[in-house]
Order: C-alpha cells, then sequence, then structure tokens
C-alpha cells in the first residue's frame, strides 16, 4: 500500500516540474525585450513544444508498456534538460530556441507526463477520475513555480538564458529523481496489454472526445500562451501581470482536481458542461475590467481547461477499459497538441498584427461553443454504453 502513495508523490512532482511549460508567456516577455522574438515567434515556440509532447506520447506510451515508468521517466527526464541546456547556449536565436525548447525539451515532456497517469490509474482503479486530477494537477501547477522563480530572478537581472541553463539543470535532476521512485502495482505486471485499433479510433466515444479536448485547449492555450500580453494590453502592469499566470495556474490545478471528482459523479456529462462553461467565462475578457476582476476571470477560465486533462482521459478508461488506455489515449491527445500548434501562434499573430486578442478569442469562442452543443446531443452514446464500460474494465 505504501508504494502506491510513493508513486503519487513521485508522479505529482513529475507533473509539477513539466507543467513548467504553462509559465510560457512569461518567458517570451523577456525573450521579446532582450533578444527581438516577437509574440507570434514565441507562440510557435510553445506551440511546437506542445506539439511534440503530445505527438511523443504516442510512442511514450507503448515504451512504457514495454520498459515500465522507471526508464520511460527517466528518459524524459534526459531530455527535458537537454532541450533547456541548448536553448541556454543559444545567444537568442529562434531556431536554436525552436530546437531546444519546442522539440528536444517537447519530446522529454511527452516521455514524462504519460508515466504518473498510467501508474496511477493501476494503483487506484476505482478511483480513475479523481486519481487522474490529482495526478496532472501537478502539470497544472507546475506554473506557479517557473513563473515565480523566473520572475524573481528576471527582475533581479539575471539574463533569460542563463536562468534557462540553471532550471534546465536543478529541475531535471528532481525530475530524475522522481522517475526513480515510480513503481507499478505488481499484478499489472501480467496484465496483457491491448494495441488500439482503427476499430477503437473510428469509434463516436473516441471521436468525440478527440473532438472536445481539441476545442477546450484551443482556446485555453490561446489564452495561456499569450496571457502577459493579454493582461497588459488591458492595463496590467508586468509584475501583477506575473501573478495572472499564477492564478490561471491555481485555477487549473484546482479544476483537474475537481473535474475528476465531477467526472465520477456526473461522467460524460462533464463533456458539454466544462466546454459551455469554458466558453461562458471568457466573455468577460471582451469588456473592460477592475484589475481584481480580470484576475480572478483568469483563474475561473484555467479552472474550465484543467478539466481538458481529466475527463477525457477518464472517459477514454472508463469507456475503452485500463488495456486500452496506454495506446489510445495518447492518440486522443494529438488533438491537444494540434491546438498547441495552431493556437497560441494566431493569437501571438493577431496580437503582432491588429494589436489585439479579439479576433482569436472570438475564432477560439466560435469552436467552444460549436462543439459543446454537439457533445451534448452525444450523450445518449456514451450513456446507454455505460454498462458495458463496465464489463470491459473489470
Amino acid at each position: 500500500m505504501k508504494n502506491r502513495w510513493i508513486s503519487l508523490l513521485a508522479g505529482i512532482l513529475i507533473q509539477i516540474i513539466l507543467g513548467g511549460i504553462y509559465a510560457w508567456s512569461t518567458l517570451i516577455s523577456r525573450l521579446e525585450e532582450t533578444y527581438g522574438l516577437t509574440n507570434g515567434q514565441g507562440g510557435f515556440i510553445f506551440g511546437l513544444c506542445i506539439t511534440i509532447f503530445t505527438l511523443t506520447m504516442i510512442i511514450a506510451g507503448r515504451f512504457l508498456v514495454a520498459h515500465g515508468p522507471q526508464i520511460t521517466a527517466g528518459i524524459g527526464a534526459l531530455l527535458y534538460t537537454s532541450g533547456y541546456l541548448i536553448a541556454s547556449f543559444s545567444q537568442g536565436t529562434y531556431g536554436i530556441l525552436l530546437l531546444g525548447l519546442g522539440l528536444i525539451t517537447g519530446t522529454g515532456i511527452g516521455f514524462g507526463y504519460v508515466c504518473p497517469l498510467t501508474v496511477g490509474m493501476k494503483w487506484f482503479p476505482h478511483n480513475k477520475g479523481f486519481v487522474t486530477g490529482i495526478s496532472v494537477a501537478g502539470f497544472g501547477s507546475g506554473a506557479i513555480l517557473l513563473s515565480t522563480v523566473a520572475g524573481h530572478y528576471l527582475q533581479s537581472g539575471v539574463d533569460i538564458l542563463i536562468l534557462f541553463r540553471w532550471w534546465g539543470i536543478i529541475s531535471g535532476s528532481i525530475l530524475f529523481i522522481a522517475s526513480l521512485f515510480l513503481r507499478e502495482p505488481a499484478k499489472s505486471k501480467k496484465i496483457i496489454i491491448k494495441r488500439a485499433g482503427r476499430k477503437e479510433v473510428f469509434t463516436i466515444q473516441f471521436k468525440m472526445s478527440s473532438i472536445g479536448i481539441f476545442a477546450g485547449t484551443f482556446a485555453g492555450l490561446l489564452i495561456n500562451g499569450n496571457l502577459i500580453p493579454i493582461v497588459t494590453q488591458k492595463g496590467v502592469d508586468y509584475l501583477q501581470s506575473l501573478s495572472a499566470i499564477s492564478l490561471f495556474a491555481v485555477g487549473n490545478a484546482v479544476g483537474r482536481i475537481s473535474w475528476g471528482y465531477f467526472f465520477d459523479r456526473f461522467g460524460y456529462k462533464t463533456i458539454p458542461i466544462s466546454l459551455i462553461g469554458l466558453s461562458i467565462a471568457c466573455l468577460p475578457l471582451f469588456q473592460p475590467l477592475p484589475q481584481w476582476l480580470l484576475l480572478i476571470d483568469v483563474m475561473v477560465i484555467g479552472f474550465f481547461f484543467g478539466a481538458n486533462f481529466v475527463i477525457y482521459a477518464s472517459a477514454i478508461a472508463r469507456y475503452f477499459g485500463q488495456t486500452l488506455f496506454s495506446t489510445l489515449y495518447p492518440i486522443c491527445f494529438v488533438a491537444y497538441g494540434i491546438a498547441g500548434f495552431i493556437a497560441p501562434s494566431i493569437g501571438g499573430y493577431f496580437i503582432d498584427t491588429t494589436g489585439s486578442f479579439y479576433t482569436s478569442l472570438i475564432i477560439a469562442m466560435i469552436i467552444v461553443v460549436s462543439v459543446g452543443i454537439y457533445s451534448a446531443t452525444k450523450l445518449g452514446v456514451f450513456e446507454k454504453e455505460l454498462t458495458m464500460d463496465h464489463s470491459a474494465t473489470k
């Protein structure tokens, strides 16, 4: 019993370190200021990292089945650290930053992220939603750690590239040590893991999960990847804008835990509820707001954004069974990667060219509302298959 709590805590620590990527808008503002990168370029580095991270999960999920969580997460730690070190020697060159932070660190995050999720579900098979929420809450809260560290040292005059170097070495070492404590339950070694095929991928349940996570993360990443420019455009000074990143991360972390509980209670109904809720939470951004209300709204958006990383993982685990989760969920997660590739770049592009984020936000809201309404019409497809699900996961 002790091993499962140690594994869960190690997984949460891994997620906290990896989740620092959500503090990206703290970093891009300094890269723009010191080395001349544009918002569009910064958004593309962030987007490429998210995309590579999700594509890598497909390979990492299979590697995890064959080699276990310790080796898989250990490889992730080495790649993650290497990416930051390469970026630290880039002298601000866009292509090298793209290689280090976008490609190599993104690959490391993919290898690391899949391990706590799978291990946690195996240790706590009857509380998939709640345990998934706790596990990925660490990823959501990681931005608090990095934005706090970055804000302190950057305000003290430390060069952003030096920050990359030391952050990579220290956080990468913590990642590697935590990976050594990931353990699977002994009985899990006897489980025969099935590979997902066309039959599962082309089901309406899997399609809705993929479309849903694309819509929700498109809006969330567009806002998160450009959060500093968005709130400063509304009159928030730089120091207060750092608190916006922390508040988004708090909402994200609380949302991941809460939506895990909601899924365990209400099941697939959480899909349309979370999407419509996200679109409503975005509406105040179109209005002039007092600073305190704007920051609260940012936290609420983070709360609904966090739902995307719990309800779709839980839905796939419940509907298709744990034996398919390790290979099927990473495929669904690619939709998040596609959203990451497109959304932050679009947001940065419109801020650079029009001076406003409203156009990109309208596009995001149309996508979210449309998918939310469509998923509500398909709820019956999920609910009537629930008894089949329970027999599949026994």
